[in-house]
C-alpha cells in the first residue's frame, strides 16, 4: 500500500472512470459555449475579504466551511468556495463591464469547501459554472437555467426536477425580512437559530432539522410578498421558461445557501441522490458588483453545476456516457514489423479525428485483445506477419465480434466508414 493517499474528502478521477466524469464536463460547458458564453480561468485562491463581503459572512459557507490561510506575505487568502465573487471580481478588474453587455461568462474547476465529506459532498468539489453580467432582463434568467437544462438533457439524464422561485428586490425584501424575522422570534429556536433569525432571518427557512421546518412551517413566503415589478419578472421568467420547453416546480420554500440572491432563484434537484439531491442551481445577484468594491451596480445571473453530484445521478439512472476519453480504434500489431506499419497508420487515424490506443509492449496476442476489451474501443486493427506479406488487416468489431480482412492500403477509408466520420 502507498504511503501516501489523497486527503480526505477528495476524490481522485482516473480511468475509466474518468470518462464519465470529462463527458459530463463537456457536456455542461458546451452548452454554455453554444448560447455565446466565453471561457474564464479563475485563480484557485483569492483575498479572503472577497468572499467574506461577497458571499456573506452569516452563511455557513463563510462562517465554517472555508479554507483559509496567511501566505508567507502575511495575507489572508482563501481556497475559493464558489465561482461567482471571483468573475465579478475579474469583471471589475479587468473593466470587462465597460465594454459589451452582458458579459456571459463560462467556467469550470475546483472548489473548496470544508464538511464532513460524504457521496456527492466532498472538499474539493469541481464545478461548471456560468455567469451572464450587466443586464436584468428575466429572458437572460431563462437562457441561463435553459443552458443547465441542456446540459443534462444532452447527458440523457432524466430523473430531475428544477425548483425555480424569487427571493424579491429591494423594494420589497426588508419589509418581508422583517415580516419573517417577527414570526420567528416569536418561536422556541435554539440560541445559535435565533442568532441566524437576527443576522439572515431567510437562512433559517433553509434548516434541514425537521423540528425547525415543523416550527416554520407556516412561516411567511416572500412569493406572497413580491412587488409588483419583482413579481412582473418573476412572470416573465417562467413565460419565457415555458417557451423555451423547460419544465420547473414553484417552490416558494426555495432558499439558496448565499446571501447575494436576488429575484429569480432556482436548484435543480435529483432524488434518486438522498439527502444531497442538489445536483445545481443559481439566480440572479443584484447588488454584488457594489458590495465588492464595483463603481457600476450592475445586475447578474448564473449556477453553479456540480460535476460530481451530475455523475453520481447519472449512475443512480444507470446512464452511461463514457464515451468522451474512450478509444475508437485499438491496434494490436504482432511482431516489429508490424508495429512501425501500425503506429504510421494510427498517426494517419488521428489526423482524420479517430482516438487510437495501440498495444505496446510486445505483448502475446490474447493479452492484446484484452487490452483492446478493456480499452472500450468499437474496434481492433490486428497486424501480424502473414497479413503483412499479403498487405492485408484484420479489423474486428469488438461490440458484435464481426472480422474480416481489408487491404491495408484501404484501412483509412474502411475505419472512417464504419465509424461514420
Amino acid at each position: 500500500m502507498s504511503e501516501f493517499s489523497a486527503p480526505k474528502g477528495i476524490p481522485d478521477y482516473f480511468p475509466p472512470a474518468s470518462a464519465d466524469f470529462l463527458a459530463v464536463r463537456t457536456a455542461l460547458t458546451d452548452a454554455a459555449y453554444r448560447a455565446g458564453y466565453g471561457h474564464i480561468e479563475l485563480p484557485v485562491f483569492e483575498d479572503t475579504a472577497l468572499f467574506a463581503r461577497g458571499v456573506g459572512e452569516s452563511t455557513d459557507v463563510v462562517s465554517k466551511e472555508m479554507y483559509t490561510f496567511a501566505d508567507r506575505g502575511g495575507r489572508t487568502v482563501t481556497l475559493r468556495p464558489e465561482g461567482t465573487a471571483g468573475v465579478m471580481r475579474a469583471v471589475i478588474q479587468h473593466g470587462l463591464d465597460r465594454g459589451q453587455l452582458p458579459v456571459k461568462l463560462c467556467y469550470s474547476g475546483p472548489f473548496f469547501r470544508y464538511e464532513r465529506p460524504q457521496a456527492g459532498r466532498y472538499r474539493q468539489l469541481q464545478q461548471v459554472g456560468v455567469e451572464a453580467i450587466g443586464v436584468d432582463d428575466p429572458a437572460l434568467d431563462a437562457e441561463v437555467i435553459a443552458i443547465a437544462d441542456e446540459g443534462y438533457k444532452r447527458l440523457g439524464l432524466t430523473g430531475y426536477r428544477l425548483d425555480l422561485t424569487s427571493l424579491g428586490d429591494d423594494t420589497c425584501r426588508p419589509q418581508y425580512r422583517e415580516l419573517l424575522q417577527q414570526f420567528l422570534l416569536g418561536l422556541d429556536l435554539d440560541e445559535t437559530t435565533r442568532e441566524r433569525a437576527l443576522i439572515n432571518p431567510l437562512r433559517v427557512l433553509d434548516d434541514k432539522r425537521p423540528e425547525v421546518r415543523e416550527m416554520t412551517a407556516d412561516a411567511p413566503l416572500m412569493l406572497d410578498h413580491l412587488s409588483d415589478s419583482a413579481r412582473d419578472h418573476f412572470e416573465q421568467v417562467k413565460g419565457h421558461l415555458d417557451r423555451l420547453g423547460v419544465e420547473y416546480v414553484v417552490n416558494p420554500r426555495l432558499v439558496r445557501g448565499l446571501d447575494y440572491y436576488t429575484k429569480t432563484t432556482f436548484e435543480f434537484v435529483h432524488d434518486g441522490l438522498g439527502a444531497q439531491s442538489g445536483i445545481g442551481g443559481g439566480g440572479r445577484y443584484d447588488g454584488l458588483m457594489k458590495q465588492i468594491g464595483g463603481k457600476q451596480e450592475l445586475s447578474g445571473i448564473g449556477f453553479g453545476i456540480g460535476v460530481d453530484r451530475t455523475v453520481l445521478a447519472l449512475e443512480a439512472e444507470g446512464v452511461s456516457v463514457a464515451g468522451v476519453g474512450r478509444v475508437d480504434v485499438f491496434g494490436v500489431p504482432m511482431g516489429s514489423a508490424a508495429k512501425a506499419e501500425l503506429v504510421a497508420l494510427a498517426g494517419r487515424l488521428r489526423d482524420a479525428g479517430v482516438k487510437v490506443d495501440l498495444a505496446y509492449g510486445d505483448r502475446a496476442l490474447k493479452g492484446a485483445m484484452k487490452a483492446a476489451d478493456r480499452s472500450g474501443a468499437r474496434l481492433a486493427l490486428v497486424l501480424g506477419d502473414r497479413e503483412l506479406d499479403d498487405r492485408t488487416i484484420e479489423l474486428k468489431d469488438l461490440t458484435t465480434g464481426d472480422q474480416r480482412k481489408v487491404a491495408l492500403d484501404d484501412a483509412l477509408a474502411e475505419v472512417l466508414s464504419v465509424l461514420d466520420i
